[in-house]
């Protein structure tokens, strides 16, 4: 078994000068840090007391999923001899709260990908039920990922 380990710095820079004296008193920003990567701004979602413009934990979460399963579908077509020639996904997540917190309840995908020979379109689509069981973090999920995935054809 192989073990990968990942490492990050998270800055919080939302003291705005009293710390967090009061639940209104600080900002949620902060800034994300990965070695050899550009910094990101950062902040809580819009619903938590957070700034819309900045990424935000929740939108970390759908992208990790989606790109995740991307990686891996691209990598099973490549296998699989399927030359894919464009991929876009436009993913839904839906998040509740409770007294006790709050979590994510499911993830969409919404592949959309396009594919040189209209003969693998079958085979195209089927992949996407094995790279959702290869996934890192679609494995890491306590609920169920859905894929609703579009394949067609473009001659190059």
């Amino acid at each position: 078994m192989k073990e990968h380990t990942y490492e990050s710095t998270v800055i919080w820079t939302g003291n705005k000068g009293n710390g967090t004296s009061d639940y209104a008193a600080y900002g949620r920003e902060f800034t994300l840090q990965i070695p050899d990567k550009v910094d990101l701004l950062c902040s809580a979602d819009v619903p938590f007391r957070g700034d819309k413009t900045k990424h935000n934990p929740e939108d970390f979460f759908l992208a990790s999923l989606s790109s995740c399963h991307m990686l891996w579908y691209l990598h099973l077509c490549a296998d699989a001899g399927i030359q894919v020639i464009e991929y876009r996904d436009e993913p839904v997540g839906k998040m509740v709260q409770d007294p006790n917190g709050g979590r994510f309840t499911s993830v969409t995908l919404r592949p959309k990908v396009v594919i040189t020979d209209a003969s693998q379109i079958e085979l195209a689509n089927s992949l996407h039920h094995e790279a959702n069981k290869q996934c890192f973090i679609a494995n890491s999920c306590n609920f169920k990922v859905t894929h609703l995935p579009t394949c067609v054809t473009k001659d190059l």
